[in-house]
């Protein structure tokens, strides 16, 4: 199977930053409007979180905890024993991506059941407990690589059962989603998508839906919006962005805009500069 995270890893720029290893000794409480997601990893002791999103969780384990959008939570240690690396991310905030909506409020896989990060995170925690030259820039990066790694095991053991993830999971449907971030401009039929699936236009269509959550019509149609909004960012011109995109004109990206977003592509673009 190709690569079904490149297109997404393309468009979305993954930012993290590491602000905390080692021991937690006080109750720690992070704010929703920061506008970032945040990925906390629990080395051992036992932990509290609270948050208006989800039940009070309670680990006294090895675990990983991931909000992908930004949420408001609180980290209570239950013992001395609390050790933690935490950092803040960004991953296309700001922008339609569907990774946002294909998570839940928070991701919990303890790290027993993820071997596959086995060797990332032994050096993420090895980094962590020494001091050399660098260190910041050399956690940021782990973390940034744990975060695709968790991703990927999302997918691969088939940890969701709707949404993006859950449809990049799915041998057939990957191939269709993978063509429509591959090529945003071409004019994807729903017959070419269900050859691409190797199933009957009825089938793939049904499936689709029942696994992404949404047609793939509407899915391609906010796929090119979201390239469109983060080609902006970089600075694109609207008519390339148009062109890339595949509406063909300016006029009729900000046609797009106004009615997904209730503003024109270069009113957008300020709106995203203001709030920076």
């Amino acid at each position: 199977m190709s690569d079904r995270l490149v297109d997404l890893l393309k468009c979305f720029s993954l930012k993290a930053r590491v602000f905390q290893t080692g021991p937690l000794c006080h109750s720690a409480g992070f704010d929703r409007e920061a506008g970032v997601g945040y990925i906390h990893l629990l080395q051992r002791g036992r932990l509290q979180v609270q948050s208006d999103t989800h039940p009070t969780l309670q680990f006294d384990e090895p675990t990983l905890f991931l909000y992908m959008n930004p949420t408001a939570h609180h980290l209570m240690p239950q013992d001395s024993q609390v050790e933690t690396v935490c950092a803040s991310f960004e991953f296309g905030m700001g922008l339609n991506n569907p990774l946002a909506r294909a998570l839940p409020e928070v991701v919990v896989i303890r790290l027993t059941d993820i071997p596959a990060l086995e060797r990332a995170l032994s050096l993420l925690f090895i980094e962590a407990a020494e001091h050399h030259c660098g260190q910041q820039a050399i956690l940021d990066r782990m973390m940034e690589v744990i975060i695709v790694l968790v991703l990927r095991d999302l997918m691969d053991q088939h940890r969701l059962q709707v949404g993006l993830l859950a449809g990049l999971a799915d041998e057939r449907l990957a191939k269709a989603i993978n063509a429509m971030h591959a090529e945003p401009a071409k004019e994807w039929s729903l017959e070419t998508l269900a050859e691409r699936a190797n199933l009957s236009r009825a089938r793939f269509a049904n499936r689709f839906r029942e696994v992404v959550g949404t047609t793939p019509g509407a899915y391609l149609s906010e796929w090119r919006l979201t390239v469109a909004q983060s080609l902006l960012r970089q600075g694109k011109p609207v008519q390339y962005v148009a062109d890339v995109v595949g509406y063909g004109s300016a006029s009729a990206l900000s046609r797009s805009f106004r009615a997904h977003l209730g503003q024109s592509p270069r009113e957008w673009l300020r709106t995203q500069f203001a709030a920076a």
